[in-house]
């Protein structure tokens, strides 16, 4: 049987500093969605001192464009972007207080870096699983940017949202683990 660390939003640097790569959690409260048009617009909002749709201290952004929400559905299928394509902006928002992001695939090294010296966690989600991951979502509401459609920024409400501590606070990367373990002797 699988072991699950449950969370609630917002986190705190207490919490953050316990979780290790490998470690699968259940995520319920706040969090918000955003991709590459709202990150850079959130970057152009930081550099020119305007206030932000929403306050980062302790906050987790989803990476993902969810589809329109069926019938009776609060929102549509809710898998993960591909994390990179917000690494240029990460590091911001980090060093702002954000402590978490969610998606697929790995990180750049600047972006583990900033969260190793800002205590934040980058959590990895099943890519093949967006209309599972959607029934954990139980409330939606576009705050910000909603000209951009599926890329606007959401504050969605989850209930055990499943994901796995791909990057810690101490550089640990579920990624590499992986490779160690199954590294063939030369």
């Amino acid at each position: 049987m699988t072991e699950y660390i449950d969370l609630e939003t917002p986190l705190n640097d207490s919490i953050i500093e316990k979780l290790k790569a490998g470690d699968k959690v259940r995520i319920s409260g706040v969090l918000y969605t955003a991709r590459d048009a709202a990150h850079k617009r959130l970057i152009e909002m930081i550099e020119t001192g305007k206030y932000l749709p929403f306050d980062l201290k302790g906050q987790l952004l989803y990476y993902v464009g969810p589809t329109p929400a069926k019938p009776g559905q609060v929102i549509g299928s809710a898998g993960p972007t591909t994390s990179y394509r917000m690494d240029t902006y990460a590091p911001t928002l980090i060093k702002m207080g954000l402590k978490g992001t969610i998606g697929k695939g790995g990180r750049s090294k600047e972006v583990i870096e900033a969260m190793k010296r800002h205590k934040a966690v980058y959590f990895a989600v099943v890519g093949g699983a967006a209309a599972l991951i959607a029934k954990t979502i139980k409330n939606v509401e576009i705050i910000a940017f909603e000209d951009l459609g599926t890329e606007a920024i959401r504050r969605i409400e989850v209930d055990n949202f499943p994901a796995i501590v791909l990057n810690d606070v101490n550089g640990g990367d579920l990624y590499n683990l992986g490779r160690e373990q199954f590294k063939l002797p030369l």
